[in-house]
């Protein structure tokens, strides 16, 4: 899970959306408030996009395709396995590069106080939504300065070579290459299924961007409003194709502090909250008002060096400051022991995980002689970016660097702590200017290429590859493996690819944490994801 260019569209449209979250409340039904059902999210921060394609973070997600869209297939819950969606059923070629997708009918789209769909989902809302992003000719590639970072990351500009509608229920996907986690990456967020018709109408009035700021979809909620750094609203989509959601009104609620997320948790206003403080943990475990649910987190923390910069283009210079670092101490004080030590940047929950490698090594002496052959006898000093918002892979970002700190300073180097604004954190790491930094990511589809490809492919530098690691070598290992389609042989391949990684040392594998989700008693039946999304259809609430 991901990232980019922040809150502009959401703070330059703030009014707008104030102005539909007052609108809302004005003709809401005095008497039915009183029997319908709300579930309210206690989140984090503000959404950085209401529009899937444009993001690369959870929270995004969250507020956006989670909860109001649709992709042809989708995750079943809880899982990492993939089913039908808006698309009922598919065709693959025998070589692999045609797929054709059969359309589910009687699909309705949402609609809002300026759009009114006169269809049901066809074949030509997919074909929007993917040469929006395909094609740099399209009417809609430009609008609200989209850059689609992760079509980019998974590499689709390249594999995709056309995107076609056979008739209203039949569109074919034509690939340029094999590729075994396509299906995959299709239940992933960046491949909602947006209104081609709304976005036609939105054209036709001047306003193409309304469609990323205002969204419309398929999913389980309807959006209709949000005030910035407040909330974000929604109701539930009474012809849903699976039925409707148990309760009627979803609001997520931004609370930056996670004290004042738990106390709000406790005194029934919130109905789950993320990212609970580490310290907090284990009295939750143990508060009666409470459900505190856990599961591995299919993700890392790591500190990126950028490889393109000295000192940090010499391997020797990486593999000291890794050998500097106590993994043991940061999952200690960092994550209260709710972590493990990350030894590759795949978690050792997903398929591919090279549980051979030796575990890494903190030897501050072995540092001092690498740092010295690499001409650093003395040390040097630098820079250590510190991310400045909580994640799920990272519960607090800034004490894990001030241990980074203390720890390299035992070998010579003084490491200033400095930090940006979150846009701006990501914006300066994508043009380079990162010495090293604080980042982490949570996987989106359970396979190994979606942590490999996205952090360490030469084609993603400048985007979602923050350490500019460019490998010659592992680019042929992964492509090698997307070719596959046996998963032992593609297995044996990213083993491989780990033990490259550690030895080229392109940043440090730090930590792969549990994730948390304390819910209220009368949540039920709320399940996990195992990407660390918050998936809230079919979740209930008692009385």
């Amino acid at each position: 899970m991901k990232l980019n260019r922040i809150t502009s569209i959401a703070a330059g449209l703030a009014a707008v959306f104030a102005l539909a979250a007052c609108n809302e409340e004005k003709t809401e039904n005095t008497s039915a408030k009183n029997t319908e059902k709300t579930f309210v999210n206690c989140v984090s921060r503000s959404p950085q996009f209401f529009s899937p394609a444009l993001a690369m973070d959870g929270i995004s997600y969250n507020a956006s395709s989670q909860q109001v869209y649709n992709r042809l297939v989708e995750f079943k819950r809880g899982s990492t396995e993939i089913e039908p969606a808006l698309a009922e059923s598919w065709d693959i070629s025998e070589d692999g590069l045609t797929y054709t997708f059969h359309l589910r009918k009687g699909v309705k789209f949402h609609s809002n106080k300026e759009f009114t769909p006169s269809r049901e989902f066809n074949a030509d809302d997919v074909v929007f939504s993917f040469n929006r992003q395909l094609d740099p000719n399209h009417s809609y590639h430009n609008v609200s300065k989209a850059t689609y970072p992760y079509f980019k990351a998974m590499k689709f500009p390249a594999l995709l070579k056309s995107v076609e509608k056979v008739d209203d229920q039949t569109v074919k996907f034509t690939l340029n290459k094999r590729d075994a986690t396509f299906l995959s990456s299709l239940g992933m967020d960046f491949t909602s299924i947006y209104s081609a018709e709304y976005a036609d109408a939105m054209l036709k009035a001047g306003k193409p961007e309304t469609v990323d700021t205002t969204p419309i979809g398929t999913g389980p909620f309807a959006f209709t409003g949000y005030v910035l750094d407040q909330a974000s609203r929604y109701v539930a989509h009474k012809e849903y194709w699976k039925g409707k959601a148990d309760f009627d009104r979803l609001i997520f609620e931004i609370v930056p502090d996670a004290t004042t997320r738990y106390a709000k948790l406790q005194a029934g206003q919130c109905d789950l909250m993320d990212f609970p403080n580490a310290t907090d943990i284990e009295k939750m475990k143990k508060d009666p008002k409470i459900q505190l649910l856990s599961n591995p987190g299919l993700n890392i923390a790591y500190i990126a060096f950028n490889n393109e910069k000295a000192p940090f283009d010499n391997v020797k210079v990486r593999q000291a400051l890794n050998l500097a670092v106590d993994k043991k101490a940061i999952i200690d004080v960092v994550y209260q022991g709710a972590g493990v030590a990350a030894n590759s940047p795949l978690p050792p929950t997903i398929w591919g995980y090279n549980a051979n490698l030796p575990p890494s090594e903190y030897n501050i002496e072995k540092a001092k002689q690498l740092l010295a052959e690499a001409g650093y006898p003395n040390g040097f000093e630098t820079e250590l970016w510190v991310q400045p918002v909580v994640r799920a892979s990272n519960p607090n970002p800034r004490r894990m660097s001030e241990i980074i700190q203390a720890d390299w300073e035992k070998i010579g180097v003084k490491a200033k702590l400095v930090t940006y604004e979150w846009g701006d954190y990501l914006k300066r790491a994508k043009a380079g200017e990162l010495t090293a930094g604080t980042f982490g990511w949570s996987g989106d589809n359970g396979d190994p290429d979606n942590f490999l490809s996205p952090l360490f492919g030469a084609s993603n530098i400048g985007n979602s590859n923050y350490a500019r690691f460019n490998s010659p070598e592992l680019e042929g290992m992964l492509e090698k493996a997307l070719g596959l389609t046996d998963k032992n042989e593609r297995a044996k391949i990213y083993e491989q690819a780990q033990v490259l990684l550690r030895e080229q040392a392109p940043w440090i594998d730090v930590a792969h944490s549990i994730n948390f989700a304390p819910v209220s008693k009368r949540v039920q039946d709320y399940k996990q994801s195992p990407f660390g999304y918050t998936y809230l259809y079919g979740t209930k609430l008692t009385d």
